[in-house]
């Protein structure tokens, strides 16, 4: 198994592999994709790769993946002390559910205290022309 940042170079390779071939199968007309979807694709796959890596199930320690996280890196910490590493937190869906539930869980955390110290708090809305499908359509779909 690679080392952390062994793993991250393998995913910027992986990423720019696919940006390259999106780009072309883009420009020969066979999938759209709109700079907005790429965007989005491209900043999510960031946060995967540095902000939510499965080597946050070594949070006690050092490592890079807490320390992307600035300040906000001791958050993991119990993280690290739920999973053991390689573990469950390693599995192709049950580890990235589990970050995802365990960051769901901490804003939560955090919203809750918000609207404890600050009672007239609302919740904020989304716009009224928000659609998901206009974040997340098919990108091979056609109009």
């Amino acid at each position: 198994m690679p080392s952390g940042r062994v793993h991250n170079l393998i995913n910027i390779a992986a990423y720019s592999v696919l940006a390259a071939a999106t780009l072309v199968a883009t420009r020969q007309g066979l999938i759209r994709v709109t700079p907005t979807q790429g965007l989005h694709f491209t900043l999510a796959f960031a946060a995967g790769t540095f902000l939510l890596s499965p080597d946050l199930d070594l949070a006690e320690g050092r490592v890079d993946s807490k320390r992307h996280w600035g300040l906000l890196g001791v958050l993991w910490v119990p993280y690290g002390m739920l999973f053991s590493h390689r573990g469950w937190s390693h599995t192709w869906l049950v580890g990235p559910l589990t970050r995802l539930l365990y960051v769901a869980l901490m804003v939560g955390l955090v919203w809750g205290a918000l609207l404890y110290v600050v009672p007239g708090l609302g919740v904020p809305q989304l716009p009224a022309s928000f659609e998901l499908f206009t974040l997340w359509p098919p990108c091979w779909a056609t109009t």
